[in-house]
C-alpha cells in the first residue's frame, strides 16, 4: 500500500476526445501526479501537455518506468498490446470500455495482473453515473428490462460497431442489476453510415427468466438515455437526460391516485462528474491496493456478452448480403 502522503505518479495514453477528460480530471486531484500525456500525434499530446502543466510524449514505452497507474485511451484495437505493456512493468491500468477485441486478450491481462497482483479497471462509466448509484436499495430482482441509448451523430469510436461502444454500457449495468447468467440472445443491427454497425437491437434471456430489450443508436436525431425495469413489487423508469427517477408501487392507502392503489414517486437525483468519480476510485484502489468494482472480470463479463451479439448480427447482415 502506497503511503497517503505519497502522490500516485499517473500519465494518460491517448489524448483524443476522452483521453483529454482524463488528462483534465487527474491534473486537479491533489493526490496525483500527473506525469504526462502519450500520443502518436505529437501536436495534440504537446497541446494538452501545455495546457495541464505535464509532459508530452510521442510512445508509451517512453513512460513506462515514471508511473504507478495509467489510463490507457487509445483505440479499441491498442487496448491490449499497450495494457500488456504497462502491466509487464509493475503498472496499474485503467482500460477504456471496451476491455479488449477478443476474450482470449482479455483473459490474457487478467492473468498476467493476478500474477503479478496487479489492478485492472474497466472503464464502465456509467456505474458511477448517479442515476445508478440512486436505484441502489430500488432495483430488486427485476423480470423485464427496457433500455434506449440514441446518440446524435458524432466522428468519434467509428472503429468499433456501436454495442461496444454504446450498448456495452447498458449491458453491464443490466448485468449489475440481473446477477444471472444469460440463456438467450435475439439481436439485430445494420451498419448505416460507418463500417460498423450503428444501430442494434438486442433482447437478453437470462436463466433467472428475466428478460432484457436493449436498443442502442448512434445516428439519431436526439440524445435519449432511458431505462424501465418492472419487478414484482414496482415499476422503476429513469430519464438520465432529466435527472428523474419515477417509481410506482402497489399501496392501497392511495386508491384515489392517477393510477387506483399505486403509489407514485417521483425522484431526482444529484447530478455529478461520473468520469472523476471514477477516476478517484481507480486512484483509490491504486493507493490502498484494493480490487475496484469495475475490475477485468466484469469488463470481460460485458464483453463477452457484446462479442456474442455481435456475432448474431454479423450473420444477419451476411444472410441479408448472400439472399
Amino acid at each position: 500500500m502506497k503511503p497517503s502522503s505519497e502522490k500516485i505518479r499517473v500519465g494518460v495514453i491517448g489524448t483524443g476526445y476522452l483521453g483529454k477528460f482524463h488528462t483534465e480530471k487527474y491534473a486537479h486531484m491533489d493526490d496525483v501526479e500527473l506525469v504526462g500525456v502519450v500520443d502518436v500525434d505529437s501536436s495534440l499530446a504537446r497541446n494538452i501537455a501545455e495546457k495541464y502543466s505535464t509532459k508530452a510524449y510521442a510512445s508509451h514505452l517512453d513512460i513506462l518506468d515514471q508511473v504507478d497507474a495509467v489510463s490507457i485511451v487509445v483505440p479499441t484495437p491498442a487496448h491490449f498490446a499497450v495494457s500488456r505493456d504497462f502491466l509487464a512493468n509493475d503498472v496499474d491500468v485503467l482500460i477504456e470500455k471496451p476491455m479488449t477485441t477478443t476474450l482470449e486478450e482479455a483473459d490474457e491481462l487478467i492473468e498476467v495482473a493476478e500474477s503479478k497482483s496487479l489492478i485492472i479497471q474497466v472503464g464502465h462509466l456509467e456505474r458511477f453515473n448517479p442515476a445508478v448509484l440512486a436505484l441502489d436499495g430500488i432495483v430488486n430482482k427485476p423480470m423485464f428490462i427496457e433500455s434506449h441509448r440514441l446518440s446524435i451523430y458524432h466522428q468519434r469510436a467509428l472503429d468499433v460497431s456501436v454495442v461496444l461502444d454504446l450498448m456495452i454500457h447498458d449491458i453491464d449495468i443490466i448485468s449489475s442489476f440481473v446477477r444471472s447468467e444469460i440463456n438467450t440472445i435475439h439481436a439485430a443491427g445494420i451498419p448505416v453510415i460507418s463500417e460498423n454497425v450503428d444501430i442494434a437491437n438486442a433482447r437478453l434471456e437470462f436463466d433467472n427468466g428475466c428478460v432484457a430489450n436493449v436498443t442502442s443508436s448512434r445516428i439519431s436525431t436526439k440524445n435519449e438515455r432511458k431505462i424501465r425495469l418492472f419487478q414484482r413489487d414496482a415499476y422503476i423508469s429513469v430519464d438520465f437526460a432529466n435527472h428523474e427517477i419515477t417509481v410506482i408501487r402497489q399501496n392501497e392507502r392511495f386508491r384515489n391516485n392517477v393510477i387506483p392503489g399505486m403509489e407514485i414517486n417521483q425522484l431526482c437525483f444529484t447530478k455529478s462528474d461520473a468520469l472523476e468519480e471514477e477516476l478517484k476510485a481507480f486512484v483509490r484502489s491504486v493507493r490502498r491496493r484494493e480490487t475496484p468494482e469495475v475490475n477485468g472480470q466484469v469488463g470481460r463479463q460485458a464483453l463477452k456478452i457484446a462479442l456474442n451479439i455481435m456475432e448474431q448480427i454479423n450473420t444477419t447482415i451476411s444472410r441479408f448480403l448472400i439472399g
